[in-house]
């Protein structure tokens, strides 16, 4: 499979989770991660979150947001992306897991202190932040990768 469609899943999973699944014919398993990203999107009023924090009201998306159904949307939202990518044929070097890997769980730190933590002085609250230690998670995962992928040559 070229490239180019690899990274169409990919990106049509970063859309919703589960629409890379249903490229890939896996219709169960897309409509699961879709049943999924709607139960926790709706739990956690994450779509509240995302218009109050692009109108710039952080302090309401916060008072809008219950972290205890958003905490297990990174994890979801990053599952849903890299499978979507490994089942039409990505992924199949050394280590390609730990980008996700390392966004779903820096996202997932992200959301935990989203109410409180500021960053250069801004709260950046439970959309953008999370957002943020993902791209970090993605970046070091990246890095990571590449040292693990130089030591196992070694060896």
């Amino acid at each position: 499979m070229a490239q180019s469609d690899k990274i169409e899943k990919l990106l049509w999973s970063v859309a919703l989770p589960g629409f890379g699944h249903f490229l890939n014919r896996q219709y169960l398993k897309g409509s699961v991660l879709i049943l999924l990203e709607l139960i926790v999107n709706m739990g956690s009023n994450l779509n509240l979150a995302i218009i109050y924090s692009f109108q710039g009201d952080i302090d309401q998306a916060i008072k809008q947001t219950d972290f205890q159904w958003l905490m297990f949307y990174p994890c979801l939202y990053m599952f849903g992306i890299w499978d979507a990518y490994r089942d039409a044929g990505g992924g199949r070097t050394p280590f390609t897991m730990i980008p996700f890997l390392l966004a779903a769980f820096l996202a997932t730190v992200g959301v935990t202190y989203s109410a409180t933590m500021k960053v250069v002085g801004v709260l950046f609250g439970p959309v953008w932040l999370p957002m943020l230690f993902s791209v970090t998670g993605i970046l070091t995962g990246i890095l990571i990768r590449a040292l693990l992928i130089r030591v196992s040559a070694n060896y």
